[in-house]
């Protein structure tokens, strides 16, 4: 029966993302600026399917589609191109997709979005959620109905969160880590949330309450505790030159499941998930940037340094014999989608 089962599920809200790049700086009023990169592609919830799809697992999406030319065009790219299974996705008539404008310099990003409240809710979508393996989350203030009942039958949920733009950072959204396996917060949410002053002490905090902890830092790598193995673990990051940030934390999260579906080491899991997120912001957008095992088949064939092919010396273990054909990347100009 398991083998039946979807490696991860997932839920959430699709944007149609237009990535500019080559900013020395933002536009001031009445300016116009020509950026030297563009891209486009799925963004949102799709940067967590695209990115667990790339890596052989079969990803399960609910979300919904416009029934307009970013909507058809993002069904065609999950659905056909990346393989996603979109079984309990629907098509939302006269319904706008939300698109993201985002706009990439100085290492960072800003957004300009235009949406509507979508008409079906994750757990209008969800049902009764069918059995998988594990289920991706990002944990908002008022609990999803259907996340209780994939935690029943069995569904490993990984969780991370998001920016609190109240400012409030309530400690009852930590009462929803009952439900998960894993929690994967950055450090300042993580601080901001467990009441401490630094990611160590935001993790031992958040290793009481839920079985797999990970805290994200950035440019200075990622740290984690598994209660179940007893494993600590603490990695730096990648060094790139990033052209764009955007989906980085979510490609992280898939390559943590990944690996840990695998049953791999804490230590190789972080490494892994670093590894990913860091070939990702080479590229433009974050669904279609993430590499997948085909990107880092070929990074790890190129790479030279002896330190880091020491440090991913597991790699030559764990990479799969046939790592796929090139995975696509966020085009200038999209075509026009298949009917």
């Amino acid at each position: 029966m398991d083998d039946d089962r979807p490696d991860v599920l997932l839920t959430g809200l699709l944007f149609y993302d237009l990535v500019l790049t080559g900013l020395g700086k933002p536009p001031t009023p009445g300016e116009e600026i020509w950026t030297a990169g563009m891209g486009c592609g799925p963004g949102g919830i799709a940067n967590l399917a695209v990115a667990a799809a790339r890596f052989g697992l079969r990803t399960s999406l609910a979300t919904v589609f416009g029934d307009d030319y970013y909507g058809a065009y993002c069904r065609d790219v999950l659905g056909g191109q990346e393989n996603v299974d979109l079984s309990l996705s629907r098509t939302a008539d006269g319904w706008p997709t939300p698109v993201t404008v985002s706009v990439a310099y100085d290492g960072d990003r800003a957004l300009l979005t235009h949406g509507q409240e979508p008409p079906f809710s994750q757990d209008v979508l969800m049902g009764d959620p069918p059995p998988a393996r594990t289920a991706l989350v990002h944990l908002e203030a008022e609990p999803r109905g259907w996340l209780a009942k994939a935690a029943a039958n069995g569904t490993h949920v990984y969780a991370d969160v998001g920016w609190d733009p109240t400012q409030e950072w309530s400690a009852d959204l930590l009462d929803q880590l009952a439900l998960c396996h894993a929690f994967l917060p950055n450090e300042t949410e993580a601080m901001a949330y467990t009441r401490t002053d630094s990611a160590v002490a935001a993790l031992g905090v958040l290793a009481e309450l839920v079985p797999v902890a990970v805290v994200t830092r950035g440019r200075d790598g990622a740290l984690a505790v598994d209660q179940i193995t007893g494993e600590y673990a603490e990695v730096p990051a990648l060094h790139v030159d990033a052209l764009d940030a955007t989906g980085a934390g979510d490609v992280f999260g898939a390559s943590f499941v990944a690996a840990s579906l695998g049953g791999w080491p804490l230590e190789q899991r972080l490494r892994f998930a670093v590894l990913a997120a860091g070939l990702s912001v080479r590229h433009h957008g974050g669904a279609l940037a993430a590499p997948g095992w085909y990107g880092v088949d070929r990074w790890w064939r190129s790479e030279t340094d002896p330190e880091l092919k020491r440090a991913y010396g597991f790699l030559a273990d764990r990479l799969p014999g046939n790592p796929g054909p090139p995975v696509r990347h966020a085009p200038v100009t999209p075509p026009a989608p298949r009917h």
